[in-house]
């Protein structure tokens, strides 16, 4: 029964505890779905990130001195069941890497969500320390809500612009030989000056 506040930031806590769980099974499948190498190895690193925000969790639960479990993020579940059901529908593609990273930013601002409720309850009830752990995984949810949305630009605008896409490698493979040319050109003027 949840009587005080903090009852509550521990529910809440579990909650987020089951939530991180939760991730570190499902983002090994998300990267291994990706086509992306780019997509690939951020999931990769937020897996990491995640086993920490996991022990951070556990960080928090010995300061508020309660027990390390979790009780069954609803929540997280059916956003994970949506990431897999969009892995299956989807063929191997830039769509399919457009789609996990559509997922990935609904678990993301899920958990901002939840660790920004959870950091204003610890503040009103003066937990510093418990304070500053939390706001330390926020800010990494934060930059990787930042990343997915870079990536998704990248592979929205190469789906959307395939041309252009084609034109622009095709430019840059045409500089890079004037480039090196240049500097050529303005040794030998140097030695023949």
């Amino acid at each position: 029964m949840v009587n005080t506040l903090k009852d509550l930031l521990q529910e809440e806590i579990k909650d987020l505890y089951d939530a991180e769980k939760q991730l570190v099974k499902a983002l090994p499948k998300m990267a291994k779905a990706a086509q992306s190498e780019e997509l690939r190895s951020g999931f990769e690193e937020h897996l990491e990130a995640t086993k920490g925000h996991v022990s951070r969790l556990e960080e928090v639960f010995r300061a508020l001195d309660a027990k390390a479990k979790g009780k069954t993020c609803e929540a997280m579940k059916g956003l994970v069941a949506e990431g897999q059901q969009a892995m299956e529908e989807h063929d191997e593609s830039e769509l399919r890497d457009i789609v996990l990273i559509g997922a990935a930013k609904r678990v993301e601002h899920y958990e901002m969500a939840a660790y920004q409720t959870v950091i204003k309850l610890a503040e009103a009830m003066g937990e510093e320390n418990v304070v500053e752990l939390l706001r330390e995984t926020l800010s990494e949810e934060e930059e990787t809500d930042r990343r997915l949305d870079a990536m998704c630009d990248e592979l929205v605008e190469g789906v959307a612009n395939p041309e252009e896409m084609d034109e622009d490698e095709e430019s840059e493979e045409n500089e890079t030989p004037q480039r090196q040319r240049k500097p050529a050109a303005t040794a030998k003027t140097r030695r023949a000056g």
